[in-house]
């Protein structure tokens, strides 16, 4: 019985993780973002997918995973990213989750379920009848086994669909040149980690699982490397080196920066370990150690935009945004204004509580935007420079896209009906700020729904 007990909780959460990603939180970094759109557009090209179509968006979750979840959005945990050693890994890791995109597996994930739940009822069905004829214990066996074979297909329809995005993947990794090795090692990876954590790798216990055992693909996929021409091809240096300094990045921001300098001593020199202590002392507020770090990659490299984005974060969250602004400038001009550094420059200038900065500000947010929407710290920002020159009905406008995105959905509903209110009638801010109305609504009415299983009309 707590086998079945456990099996029916493995299904529960399965479907939970085919739905939309909600409460995990989502790490931007405009560096990081760059270097995945990167090593990524030759594996989504060699998939026949457009490149700007597909999203890989990074998720603060220490385990190692990465999953699809509906449209063309390939999401990464961050503890991905810290376990693997290679870029190569990490397109590996992309190359499969494309495998499920161009293979519809996200849609055709009911399919499995609905088998599945037609097994279970037609089970329980059958058990009912038991009963009512006297056969107590009878009818017990019969739905326990029912259950279980509706779950045994459940996950024989998962492994399938994980078997065929493994050899997906490897044929995108081949079209594009890039050698399997790095997608067998983070296999191995997976592997070390099952043997740590006792899980069998019997057939018997491959049974109850969602994927395949990780030797089987391991040999399966070997196999298909071997004999690909870009086997033996040397890794990309500059993407090695790059995967370098935005792993560092991530730890240095993410983990304790006790760990940190204790993986990036003082005595390694190197960029990833001076990025890495730079956040780590951001974290610790030791801002003169923070931006000695800064300022020793600046001297390594001037231009780098992004050491110039790091020393004005550290500056400007360190309570001198006025010293930010030289940096953040320098830095949105040698991105063509990236919306991110953008973003971060356009609160800078708020920062100064400078009034003759806004009108800069305005315009600098206001492109952030205009290139990426779903930026709602640039809409905040953008917000407070509306009100600050008394255009309360687009400050409110500009709250609403910000609530919209950070699941405020009552507040953005108020904000947009407030907005639209002030706003010229026909103008594209007016119709803006009905869509806004409209889709804060739907996503009440949803919200309501799946929380209390009615139909809610919000006020």
């Amino acid at each position: 019985m707590r086998l079945i007990t456990r099996l029916l909780a493995l299904l529960a959460a399965a479907m939970l993780a085919a739905q939309p990603v909600a409460a995990q939180s989502i790490l931007r970094d405009a560096e990081t973002e760059a270097f995945l759109h990167e090593i990524s557009t030759p594996l989504i090209e060699a998939a026949g997918l457009q490149s700007d179509n597909v999203d890989i968006v990074l998720i603060n979750d220490p385990t190692i995973n990465a999953f699809v979840a509906g449209g063309q959005t390939v999401y990464i945990h961050s503890g991905l990213i810290e376990a693997a050693d290679s870029a190569e890994e990490v397109q590996g890791v992309i190359a499969h989750e494309l495998g499920h995109i161009t293979g519809g597996h996200v849609l055709r994930y009911g399919e499995g379920a609905a088998a599945a739940t037609k097994i279970s009822l037609l089970s329980m069905l059958a058990g009912i009848g038991a009963a009512l004829a006297g056969a107590g214990d009878a009818a017990m066996g019969i739905m326990m086994a029912g259950q279980q074979a509706a779950m045994g297909k459940f996950l024989a329809f998962t492994r399938t669909q994980e078997s065929s995005a493994d050899f997906a993947g490897a044929d995108y990794l081949s079209k594009a040149g890039i050698s399997g090795r790095g997608s067998l090692s983070f296999f191995g990876k997976l592997l070390n980690q099952e043997f740590r954590y006792g899980y069998s790798q019997s057939d018997e216990a491959g049974f109850y699982r969602t994927h395949p055992l990780s030797g089987d693909r391991i040999s399966a996929l070997r196999e298909v490397y071997e004999k690909d021409p870009a086997w033996d091809r040397p890794a990309n240096a500059r993407n090695q080196a790059r995967f370098e300094r935005v792993k560092a990045k991530l730890v240095g921001y993410i983990s304790k920066p006790s760990a940190t300098l204790r993986d990036y001593p003082e005595t390694d020199q190197s960029v990833p370990a001076l990025y890495a202590r730079a956040y780590a002392y951001h974290q610790n507020a030791r801002v003169d150690l923070a931006l000695a770090a800064a300022d020793h990659l600046l001297e390594i490299d001037p231009q780098d935009p992004y050491f110039l984005e790091l020393k004005g974060q550290v500056l400007l969250e360190s309570g001198r945004p006025e010293e930010a602004l030289e940096p953040l400038r320098r830095a949105t001009e040698l991105t063509n204004a990236e919306p991110l550094i953008a973003g971060l420059f356009g609160h800078a200038l708020i920062a100064t509580e400078n009034k003759d900065n806004y009108e800069e500000a305005e315009r600098v947010l206001r492109a952030a935007v205009g290139r990426d929407r779903q930026n709602p710290f640039a809409w905040y920002q953008l917000g407070v420079v509306y009100a600050a020159r008394g255009d309360t009905a687009r400050a409110r406008l500009a709250s609403a896209e910000q609530q919209v995105m950070s699941g405020q959905y009552a507040l953005a509903l108020r904000s947009a009906q407030a907005a639209e209110a002030g706003l010229d009638r026909g103008t594209p801010d007016w119709i803006r700020a009905q869509d806004i109305g409209m889709q804060a609504r739907a996503l009440i009415e949803r919200q309501c729904e799946m929380e209390r299983g009615r139909n809610c009309t919000p006020g």
